[in-house]
């Protein structure tokens, strides 16, 4: 004969120091709620229950936005990939301006217009060009 056994569902009582400890883990950036949900076993809406109740940045209300590392520093890489994209442009532009000064200064020289690009004699290599 089978007895009747119901599953006894487990309810966990936690002290106040412990739930106040929680918060100052994730107030203190050491560990975000799934780290702290994986590590001590606690459901994820129980944590923000206690962000809500105890932490001193966070009311009940206003919602808690974790950053995650990750995205951390998939901001710094953006930033600092800006940083690098701005400094090829600046070295591009020295670049442009040198070249439109040689232009220029070939125009002047030479009396040749390289810009201007209908019945232009091809180059002739290395020749010196004869101002007439």
């Amino acid at each position: 004969m089978k007895a009747n056994l119901k599953t006894l569902k487990k309810h966990r009582i936690y002290s106040e120091e412990f739930k106040l400890q929680i918060v100052h883990d994730f107030e203190s950036g050491q560990f975000s709620v799934i780290q702290l949900e994986k590590l001590h076993g606690i459901s994820n809406p129980t944590i923000y229950k206690w962000i809500y109740k105890f932490s001193t940045f966070n009311e009940k209300g206003s919602r808690v936005v974790e950053m995650k590392d990750s995205s951390t520093q998939k901001l710094k890489q953006l930033q600092t990939r800006i940083k690098e994209l701005e400094a090829i442009v600046g070295r591009k532009q020295i670049s442009i301006d040198y070249l439109e000064k040689m232009i220029d200064i070939a125009k002047d020289e030479f009396d040749i217009d390289i810009k201007k690009n209908s019945n232009t004699p091809q180059s002739t290599g290395s020749k010196h060009i004869k101002k007439h």
